[in-house]
């Protein structure tokens, strides 16, 4: 997994992640869990939905209640994989960085990052940008690496572990995050967000339950267990639905993307480009792929 110190993030360009970490029924488990969570949380028709760290689009087939689709993901090729599964059609493909967005401001009815804020340097950074894209009253579905989660405290009580109960980010291998849950809350709440539901997801991830019981099995009882537990965060992946607070202040209600560079929305199609009449940056369209994690020479 390449890592890219200088924004902050781990991302899975050029690699086999799809085939590698989900592929042979690996995750069929975990995979079926979180599409219970996911529709009890999101909500089922919508008008603007983007995926923010959406890889290879496994999720994608959940949202087809929404007029608009964005996949957005830092990796290039994870888009390519995503669109060669899925087509063009109802789907917007975008390369960008989450610290960064090349979005319009309240753009976004619904945003989801799921597996992707464990992957994150600066959570805060990204959490501000999440709410400035997305519109007042809409909603934003996350998921995040629960550092308290029983497993966890089991191991340290066994002295095998570091302690889960310190609020600070845990980093276990470099680019990878646990959070304590009273440090996303109060991020949560800093970025303007208010807390809605929330799921305790994945609670039977163990090797011995995998390999006695079917991935659906495990997920229909972790389905039962997803609400009742989810007051004491047990699971190793926890489900929240936040709804951004406050006033959206739009600067151009019609326009999708802005300019990473200069911020304007002003943005022209031109031969496989959309060039910033501001700023005169251009970003490259490469085969339906929107590419905005840098800009290349005017056309």
């Amino acid at each position: 997994m390449p890592e890219n110190e200088t924004h902050g993030y781990c991302d899975y360009a050029g690699s086999d992640y799809r085939t590698a970490f989900w592929g042979d029924s690996k995750r069929a488990y975990e995979d079926a869990a979180e599409r219970i969570a996911l529709r009890r949380l999101l909500p089922p028709v919508g008008g603007r939905l983007i995926e923010i760290g959406a890889g290879f689009g496994r999720l994608a087939d959940l949202y087809s209640g929404y007029s608009e689709v964005i996949l957005l993901d830092p990796a290039e090729s994870m888009l390519r994989q995503a669109q060669e599964r899925l087509g063009n059609e109802g789907f917007t493909y975008v390369c960008g960085s989450v610290y960064n967005l090349p979005l319009n401001d309240a753009s976004m009815d619904t945003v989801l990052t799921i597996r992707v804020l464990h992957h994150l340097k600066d959570v805060p950074l990204a959490l501000r940008e999440i709410r400035r894209t997305a519109r007042a009253n809409g909603r934003y579905i996350l998921e995040y690496a629960n550092k308290r989660n029983l497993k966890a405290m089991t191991r340290y009580l066994l002295g095998r572990g570091a302690t889960p109960f310190s609020q600070e980010p845990y980093e276990f291998v470099p680019l990878n995050f646990d959070f304590h849950p009273i440090y996303m809350k109060r991020q949560l709440q800093q970025a303007g967000f208010a807390l809605g539901k929330e799921l305790s997801v994945s609670n039977l991830r163990l090797s011995v339950l995998k390999r006695a019981f079917s991935p659906q099995a495990l997920a229909t009882v972790d389905g039962w267990l997803q609400v009742p537990l989810a007051p004491l965060k047990l699971g190793p992946s926890i489900f929240v639905e936040a709804v951004p607070q406050g006033k959206d202040s739009i600067v151009d209600s019609q326009a999708l993307f802005r300019c990473p560079r200069c911020h304007s929305t002003d943005l022209k199609e031109k031969r496989a480009a959309l060039v910033c009449q501001e700023c005169g940056r251009a970003w490259a369209i490469n085969d339906g792929i929107y590419d905005f994690m840098g800009p290349i020479a005017r056309p």
